[in-house]
């Protein structure tokens, strides 16, 4: 009798798509394929959709999932799905997708129903932020104007235009926005719930699908190794009592050639933050920051300066040498 060892790889291959297209052969499973498309949904959102019992829509999301058609990822008390954007179910799922007639009465009824969650979700985003803005908004834009930095990165991302980006502490994911034209895929790792609310809100208004966020701690990143091409620390590393760790976090999810950008504020003396605004650190020096580099086995160039009215914004710009194998690792691992 055959195992599966000895069954050919593209066989294999060729049971996985026969595995998905059996998953999705069912009109409830394309219904929550399409929808799934349009963004990153709880269960819950996803019954008020169907109008269809919380068993039964858990049944056919763990068949999806369990084909490769979905993803799906848990934060906190919550299940989040999504359409999957690799592994093998990937491109089939993209095929389907492509498929299912735009006008059909019940995906048409899907959509509208997806709308209303949608604006549901807005508003009450809605009422938390308003709540935070002007604190929030100060707090990135506290030494110089936020649009000052932000065409920096855009300067640098329409350069490099890295593939994937992982931008941690997203906080609004207002980066993800700035830096989405430039690249294929965008997340975005917060440790506040409250923000990814806002965050997703922000990327849904945008309509950017290639983006999505996570939650996350900045000194455990939930991301493998040597996965991403570019990664950021926007305004990020002054709340960490472990700068140095956080920068290791960030090194080891880079792979050979990945650039890290780090924007934060230049050393200064303005107690009152740590008071007012639960500062750890009163921004960095060069020097510091170029030694931090060095023993993480990253290529630094000079960091921009931006000075403010008060306070002064540096970004650095470091990247990994091609050749790189565990150095960074092995720092990060010293530093753990």
């Amino acid at each position: 009798m055959s195992s599966e060892r000895d069954i050919p790889s593209n066989s294999r291959t060729l049971a996985q798509l026969f595995e998905g297209l059996r998953a999705a052969a069912e009109p409830t499973r394309l219904r929550l394929l399409a929808i799934c498309a349009e963004g990153e949904w709880t269960v819950s959102e996803l019954v008020q959709v169907l109008g269809q019992a919380q068993p039964g829509v858990s049944r056919h999301l763990k068949l999806l999932s369990e084909a490769g058609l979905l993803e799906r990822f848990r934060e906190g008390s919550w299940v989040f799905y999504r359409k999957a954007s690799r592994g093998a179910g990937a491109a089939l799922a993209e095929a389907l997708v492509r498929l299912l007639p735009v006008d059909d009465p019940m995906l048409q009824l899907d959509r509208e129903r997806l709308a209303a969650v949608r604006a549901a979700r807005r508003a009450l985003v809605a009422r938390w932020f308003d709540e935070r803005a002007l604190a929030w908004d100060s707090e990135r834009d506290l030494a110089v104007e936020g649009a000052q930095v932000e065409a920096i990165l855009e300067r640098l991302f329409s350069e490099c235009r890295p593939t994937n980006l992982l931008d941690i502490g997203t906080g609004t994911g207002r980066i993800l926005e700035v830096l989405a034209p430039f690249v294929e895929e965008g997340v975005g790792i917060d440790i506040s719930r409250d923000m990814l609310k806002v965050a997703r809100a922000h990327l849904d208004r945008a309509g950017l699908r290639h983006c999505h966020v996570r939650w996350g701690d900045m000194y455990r990143l939930p991301v493998a190794s040597g996965s991403f091409a570019a990664a950021t620390l926007h305004q990020v590393l002054h709340f960490a009592d472990d700068p140095f760790r956080v920068l290791a976090e960030a090194r080891r999810v880079l792979r050979p050639e990945g650039i890290l950008v780090v924007v934060d504020l230049a050393a200064h003396d303005c107690e009152r933050l740590r008071s007012e605004r639960k500062h750890r650190r009163l921004g960095f020096t060069e020097a510091e920051m170029a030694r931090w580099f060095e023993t993480l086995g990253l290529v630094a160039d000079a960091p921009v300066r931006l000075q403010g009215p008060e306070l002064a914004v540096l970004i650095w710009v470091a990247r990994v040498p091609a050749d790189a194998q565990s150095s960074g690792l092995q720092s990060q691992r010293r530093a753990a």
